[in-house]
């Protein structure tokens, strides 16, 4: 008796769920046309987030991680406010790495775009006390091993 009350539930609650599923996945599709967000207040929406007082570790992390998904280098004044959003919570690690996912999405024009974001940071990173990646050496591999086709 209770094995069948239990199957016929399962099955009422996967009815129940499926059409739920489809017009959900109808809605996202719908909502990528929405209202389109200048630059400025991209930065600016970007820089209250990270601004906040009230904002925790796992807040910076969520705010980095899209900014990393997204196909565009942050902006110098969005870096300084992360920067110093990671001080108050004093995660001095999440910083470097915050510099270093910087770093990689500069992409083929690392050597034009990464030296202007350091000039544009180097006050915040001194008055935080943070260095820098190349700083800290972690620029080089400590533990590579040699090419076998250059030997």
């Amino acid at each position: 008796m209770l094995k069948s009350a239990s199957g016929a539930l399962a099955n009422v609650l996967k009815r129940s769920l499926v059409p739920a599923a489809r017009v959900s996945a109808v809605s996202v599709r719908r909502a990528h046309g929405g209202p389109v967000e200048s630059d400025e207040e991209f930065d600016c929406r970007y820089e209250a987030f990270f601004n906040r007082k009230d904002i925790d570790g796992w807040e910076i992390r969520k705010g980095m991680n899209d900014l990393c998904g997204m196909d565009l280098v942050p902006d110098p004044k969005i870096i300084k406010a992360a920067l110093h959003a990671c001080r108050r919570v004093n995660d001095y690690a999440l910083a470097v790495r915050f510099i270093e996912a910087c770093k990689d999405k500069c992409g083929p024009k690392v050597n034009e775009i990464y030296p202007y974001i350091i000039q544009e940071i180097k006050p915040t990173l001194t008055e935080l006390g943070i260095e820098t990646p190349e700083e800290l050496g972690y620029d080089k591999p400590e533990l590579a091993l040699q090419n076998v086709y250059d030997m």
